[in-house]
């Protein structure tokens, strides 16, 4: 199953006017299924419909936060050689949100999970695996987003804040995209989890 992206607009830039377009390079997210997932998917319909449109509910391992995106250059061969082991070696994980957050100075909201949770250990295999990759501006700190293009009221920001997901959500998958904004993703690669812990 691929992760939907759509890009029919020619730009990144939420409302805001933050230009939030990703580096040059290789992003590798996780697609979330079950219940929160489902949950998510909907919230990004009713909040913000373009973010619908343009990818499916995920968490963005590389690229954002903790590491940035992995070099272009790099081979699809070098990633399976060295991501495909820890995939196979990582059983698929559950995990729960947080309470909903706003990014610093920008209408984006999001949901976090523990950046020091259960998540944790396959970020760093993945950050020692070898790879080379490229600055990054934020510590690791996985999400899922609910809005980001939109300008929200007062009242739309408390209720998407108010809001709780206590379903739980698994990742058993991985994507690796190479992004050259404005152009959409183009997927390189999937490893399903598949390890026994």
């Amino acid at each position: 199953m691929s992760v939907a992206w759509d890009h029919d607009d020619d730009d990144d830039i939420p409302e805001s006017g933050t230009d939030w377009r990703r580096a040059r390079g290789i992003f590798i997210i996780a697609p979330l299924r079950g219940a929160a997932a489902e949950r998510v998917a909907r919230l990004q319909e009713q909040f913000d419909p373009k973010l619908a449109r343009s990818s499916t509910p995920h968490v963005t391992l590389v690229g954002s936060s903790g590491v940035g995106p992995i070099r272009p250059d790099t081979t699809v061969d070098d990633l399976r050689t060295r991501l495909e082991p820890i995939a196979a070696a990582t059983a698929p994980i559950e995990l729960t949100f947080g309470a909903p957050m706003r990014f610093m100075q920008t209408n984006i909201i999001s949901l976090p999970l523990d950046p020091n949770g259960v998540i944790r250990p396959l970020f760093e295999r993945i950050r020692g695996s070898g790879l080379g990759f490229l600055p990054v501006r934020f510590s690791f700190s996985p999400h899922a987003t609910l809005s980001f293009y939109p300008t929200l009221n007062r009242a739309r920001e408390r209720e998407l804040l108010a809001l709780r997901i206590p379903e739980p959500l698994v990742i058993d998958r991985l994507v690796l995209s190479l992004t050259d904004d404005p152009h959409p993703p183009r997927t390189l690669l999937e490893l399903s989890l598949g390890g026994c812990g």
